[in-house]
């Protein structure tokens, strides 16, 4: 080959090269971390949350999206967050409660009636108010809330009033306000690893555990219970996490396009559970399963009963805000 285009090669090659690193140099990486599945809608969402994001910015920002515990299980994708290690996570609002109790008020039993009365919430001046709260606390920003879907609990055997549940051992995650439920019922808490929760029940290690109707199909609990009982106790909702520190780098331009795309995706994937809810009934009840509608009137006045002797977690004027929201 010729001296000449040899030359030529070899600067075009290098023009290439320094293209890709001033290119990649201009290009800021945002880190976002779950612990759900690939074939869930909130990592769907998510990743269509950070194409949309990178597109609106022109390729400045791109957000690589880490999910099923590839960085760490919740616990660990909170400390990272913490710590500078991730830019953004889900987390459950129960999980993070500690550090401010009132934003997890959506999950206390029974106080959400339904997906439009947790839509309501979600739109809220009081969930505005409480997320600012938790922000202020925690050196976060909350720039999104999924719904997680209505929790019940699987059995072999029939729960329709709260007695069904005494003596009950029942797996439950562990933060304070899924221990509700089995207190005021007499049933027995077992907080265990979600992992490990199918090979406990297909060995007897525990009785029952309780989770939404999606979770129940897709991590198939219901090939080891005989009984899905619809008792409705919690609505558990997803927590869209930034870190102040990363929000605060961003220009305000790119910080409101941050905060659109995020919540628009936690819309999309509260819509698309919602969805699954309605049709997961008679998929569960064509495969054999028995689906008992439970008695929720009775279960939240077993709960009630259980605050007449002890403490709400956080201030029950709370509550009655949270319950005026689903008033007609």
């Amino acid at each position: 080959m010729p001296r000449f285009t040899i030359a030529v090669a070899l600067l075009i090659v290098s023009t290439i090269l320094l293209a890709l690193f001033w290119g990649n140099r201009d290009t800021q990486t945002l880190r976002l971390a779950h612990v759900y599945e690939v074939s869930s809608p909130y990592h769907r969402e998510t990743l269509h949350a950070a194409e949309e994001f990178e597109e609106r910015t022109n390729g400045r920002f791109r957000i690589n999206v880490y999910p099923a515990a590839a960085l760490g299980n919740e616990s660990a994708i909170n400390e990272s967050l913490s710590l500078g290690a991730v830019d953004i996570i889900y987390t459950s609002a129960s999980f993070v409660a500690n550090d401010y109790p009132p934003i997890a008020l959506s999950e206390f039993p029974y106080s959400i009636e339904s997906f439009e009365h947790w839509k309501t919430y979600r739109d809220s001046p009081l969930f505005e108010e409480t997320a600012a709260e938790f922000g202020a606390a925690t050196r976060t920003r909350v720039l999104g809330l999924t719904y997680y879907g209505f929790r019940h609990v699987t059995a072999n055997r029939a729960i329709i009033v709260p007695e069904d549940m005494r003596d009950l051992k029942i797996r439950v995650p562990n933060a304070p306000m899924f221990l509700i439920l089995p207190q005021a019922t007499g049933a027995n808490a077992a907080p265990m690893p979600f992992a490990e929760v199918y090979l406990a029940l297909q060995q007897g290690v525990v009785d029952a555990q309780e989770n939404p109707l999606t979770t129940i199909r897709f991590k198939r609990f219901h090939e080891v219970q005989e009984h899905i009982n619809l008792t409705g106790h919690i609505v558990p909702s997803l927590l869209t996490l930034v870190s102040e520190s990363s929000f605060d780098q961003l220009d305000p331009d790119d910080r409101a396009v941050l905060h659109e795309v995020l919540w628009r995706a936690a819309e999309r994937a509260s819509e698309s559970i919602a969805a699954s809810e309605l049709e997961l009934i008679d998929w569960f009840s064509a495969r054999g399963i028995q689906v008992n509608v439970a008695d929720r009137d009775a279960f939240r006045a077993a709960v009630e009963a259980e605050f007449e002797e002890r403490e709400y977690p956080f201030d029950p004027g709370y509550l009655k805000r949270l319950e005026a929201l689903g008033t007609p």
